[in-house]
C-alpha cells in the first residue's frame, strides 16, 4: 500500500447530502435544545418580534437564532459577539444548536450587533421573563425570600480618554496646561506625571466623563485598580438560587439608592413569568417578596423605612458605626432596632451563610467563567442587553442541574460530572432502600415474637453506613 499525501485528495465537484458526514450534537445543549422547544421559545420570540421587521423584504437572522447566540456567550465565557460568531462558525454541535443547515453559514458578528441594536431593552427582558417561567414550572421560582448584591464590572473604555464636562478638554491637554502655569514651559511626560500624582480630587466624576459611554463612571475595582466601570446587580431566589431580577447602574452609585430599583425589576419579572403559567403551576409562587437579605452596604435608614413601608421583612448586616443619635428620628429608630433584634436570631444566621452561597455565586458563573467582568458594549441598554440574557443561561443551568446533575457543557468533559450524578442516584437509591427494609423489619418483629433473651438466637439490629467517597 503506497502512502498518502496531504496534497492528493482533489475534492468532488458535486456533493449529494446523502454523503454529507453530520457530526453528533453536544448532550448539553442537545438536552437545552429539547427544553426549548418543548415549551415553543421559537413562537414565542417570533411573535414577540414581530413588530420590529418589515412584512416584505430579505429574511433577517431568526429571533431565535439570535437569542440561542447570546446564550452561547455564557455558556462558552466568550466575552464578545465577535467570538461568538467565531465559535458558532467552528463548531458544527453549535451549528446544530443554532438549527443551521450545512448550506447556510452562522450569522456574523455584525449581524448579531444589529440584531441587538433592532431590538429593545423590554424584549431581552421578556425573553428573561420567560425563562423564569419555566423554570417555575418545576417549582425553581418561590419568590418569597429574596437576596441582592452587586459587583463592578469594567466598561470598555479607557481613562486616557476621558474629557472634561464643561469644554471636552483632554485630560492629557489639561495636565500639560497645568504643567505651564506651574512654570514648566515645555513639560515633558515626568513632569506631567509628577504633577498628576500630587493633585487632589482629579477623578471627579462631577468633572471628567468619557466621550463614548458616558453611563460609565471612574470607580475603585474590586483589586483597587481605579477604572471606568459600571455596577451590576441582581436580585436571588435565596430557596432555589434562581435569579430573579437584574439591574445595570453607574459604577459609583451607592447601594442603599440601587436596591429599590432592583426589587422592583424582581417582582416585575415575576408578574411576567406567571403570566406564562397556569393557576396550578401559580400556586407554588409567592404574591409579591416577603423577605430581603441584604450585607452590610445596603444598611440605612431610608432603606430600612422603605422596605418596612413596603411590608417587607429585612435582613440587613449592620456595620459598626458607634453609639447613634435618634432624637427626632423615632421611625428610622424603630426599625433599626427591629433589623438589629431579627439580626440576632436563627434564621437571619441561616440566610446569611445562603447568602454567601447563593448571591456569591451568579457573580461567579455570570463574570469570571461566563466572560463578562469586562464590556465589550457601550452604555447601560447594550449592556443590560447582554446582561439579562446571561442571566437568563444562568437559570438555564440551574434547569439542567436539577434535571441532570450537570449545568455547563464543560461539566461532561471525560463524563466526569455524569458519573459523579450517576453515583449519586444509585446511593441515594441504596440508602432508600435500607431505610425501607430496616423498617419493615421494625415492624414485623413483634409479630414474630422473635427476641433476643437467653437461650434463643435474637435478631441483632445493626447500623450500617454507607459512605460516597466525596
Amino acid at each position: 500500500m503506497a502512502m498518502g499525501h496531504r496534497d492528493d485528495e482533489q475534492e468532488e465537484l458535486f456533493a449529494t447530502h446523502s454523503n454529507l458526514r453530520k457530526a453528533g450534537g453536544h448532550p448539553f445543549y442537545e438536552a437545552v435544545e429539547k427544553v426549548l422547544r418543548n415549551n415553543d421559545f421559537d413562537k414565542f420570540v417570533e411573535a414577540l418580534c414581530e413588530r420590529f421587521y418589515a412584512e416584505r423584504g430579505r429574511p433577517s437572522l431568526a429571533p431565535g437564532v439570535y437569542f440561542r447566540c447570546l446564550l452561547i456567550g455564557f455558556f462558552e465565557g466568550i466575552d464578545s459577539e465577535r467570538g461568538i460568531a467565531w465559535r458558532a462558525a467552528d463548531s458544527m454541535s453549535l451549528r446544530n444548536f443554532l438549527g443551521l443547515p450545512l448550506s447556510k453559514n452562522p450569522p456574523d458578528h455584525s449581524t448579531i450587533s444589529r440584531t441587538r441594536r433592532l431590538l429593545d431593552l423590554e424584549t431581552h427582558h421578556r425573553v428573561f421573563s420567560w425563562v423564569l417561567a419555566v423554570l417555575a414550572k418545576k417549582e425553581l421560582v418561590k419568590g418569597k425570600t429574596v437576596g441582592v448584591d452587586s459587583t463592578t464590572l469594567e466598561a470598555n473604555a479607557a481613562m486616557r480618554s476621558i474629557v472634561r464636562r464643561e469644554d471636552g478638554q483632554a485630560y492629557a491637554d489639561y495636565l500639560e496646561e497645568l504643567a505651564k502655569q506651574s512654570g514648566v514651559a515645555t513639560p515633558t511626560r515626568e513632569d506631567i506625571a509628577k504633577i498628576d500624582r500630587k493633585r487632589k480630587k482629579k477623578g471627579s466624576n462631577d468633572e471628567w466623563v468619557h466621550p463614548e459611554d458616558p453611563d460609565a463612571d471612574i470607580s475603585k475595582m474590586k483589586d483597587g485598580r481605579t477604572h471606568l466601570a459600571h455596577k451590576h446587580e441582581h436580585a436571588v431566589d435565596m430557596e432555589t438560587g434562581a435569579v430573579l431580577g437584574v439591574t445595570l447602574h453607574g459604577g459609583t452609585e451607592a447601594d442603599s439608592e440601587t436596591v429599590r430599583k432592583t426589587l422592583s425589576e424582581a417582582e416585575e419579572s415575576i408578574r411576567e413569568a406567571k403570566e406564562e403559567l397556569d393557576d396550578d403551576a401559580k400556586q407554588g409562587i409567592s404574591e409579591r417578596i416577603r423577605e430581603t437579605v441584604l450585607d452590610k452596604g445596603y444598611h440605612s435608614n431610608a432603606v430600612l423605612l422603605a422596605l418596612d413601608e413596603a411590608e417587607i421583612r429585612a435582613y440587613v448586616a449592620e456595620p459598626r458605626r458607634g453609639r447613634r443619635r435618634w432624637k427626632g428620628k423615632a421611625e428610622e429608630k424603630r426599625v433599626v432596632y427591629a433589623n438589629r433584634r431579627r439580626m440576632k436570631n436563627r434564621r437571619s444566621k441561616h440566610l446569611m451563610r445562603r447568602r454567601g452561597e447563593l448571591l456569591e455565586r451568579p457573580f461567579a458563573h455570570m463574570h469570571e467563567t461566563g466572560g463578562m467582568r469586562r464590556t465589550h458594549l457601550r452604555r447601560h441598554d447594550n449592556i443590560l442587553k447582554r446582561l439579562l440574557i446571561h442571566a437568563a443561561g444562568l437559570n438555564l443551568s440551574l434547569l439542567m442541574r436539577t434535571l441532570f446533575g450537570v449545568g455547563s457543557p464543560r461539566s461532561l468533559q471525560g463524563r466526569r460530572g455524569l458519573l459523579a450524578a450517576l453515583l449519586a442516584a444509585l446511593f441515594a437509591l441504596w440508602e432508600f432502600l435500607v431505610a425501607r427494609w430496616t423498617r419493615i423489619r421494625e415492624l414485623l418483629q413483634p409479630t414474630f415474637g422473635v427476641s433476643s433473651g437467653p437461650g434463643r438466637t435474637g435478631l441483632r439490629r445493626c447500623a450500617t453506613v454507607f459512605t460516597t467517597g466525596c
